[in-house]
């Protein structure tokens, strides 16, 4: 099940689908992200060997799914471009605590609440976009999501006791309401 405390309002399904080539192009820039951000963890991380399997896998199949979204971008004849961040991950991760294992235990939550988002409108976009090619396509990403979602939440359970695991999901989740709230109305995955 997923931690988010609020829902996709339909404003943001309309904008989307209106900006399907917004919506590919930034999600595009969001699965080489999450790859870089998957191995940047092995990096800063280096002697946590619980982290490499799986953070290995999660890096090669976004990999892959970058690959996917230019390719559809590509079909439609519309080009990657560099975006302006949205804000939103950095805010995110600006709710991290400093000290070991929390710092460790909040970037795996916070990159767990990311995929959740990200499930939770692929999920709108698989059941509503016009396109079937793309219907299909956002539902093929929202069940890798989902799946990367219960990865970085297992993982995060492997360095505090369940019950502070939940406590501290759920108060990353609120904030992560307040930041969406926050933030102007983007043709984005997590704006």
């Amino acid at each position: 099940m997923l931690c988010l405390r609020s829902r996709t309002q339909d404003a943001w399904l309309q904008r989307a689908i209106g900006a399907t080539r917004d919506i590919l192009v930034d999600h595009a820039h969001c699965e080489r992200k999450a790859a870089t951000q998957a191995l940047m963890l092995l990096g800063r991380f280096p002697d946590v060997t619980a982290l490499v399997e799986p953070l290995l896998d999660l890096a090669r199949e976004e990999l892959e799914h970058f690959e996917l979204v230019l390719a559809l971008l590509q079909r439609r004849g519309w080009t990657m471009e560099s975006l302006a961040p949205s804000g939103y991950q950095a805010q995110l991760h600006a709710l991290c605590r400093k000290a070991m294992p929390g710092k460790l235990v909040d970037l795996l939550l916070v990159a767990a609440l990311i995929e959740a988002r990200s499930c939770e409108r692929f999920k709108l976009l698989a059941e509503h976009h016009p396109d079937a090619e793309l219907r299909d396509a956002f539902g093929g990403l929202l069940a890798a999501e989902a799946r990367h979602h219960a990865v970085f939440v297992r993982l995060a359970g492997r360095f505090d006791d369940a019950e502070a695991v939940r406590v501290r999901l759920d108060d990353l989740a609120s904030a992560e309401v307040a930041i969406l709230e926050s933030m102007p109305p983007l043709s984005r995955i997590h704006a």
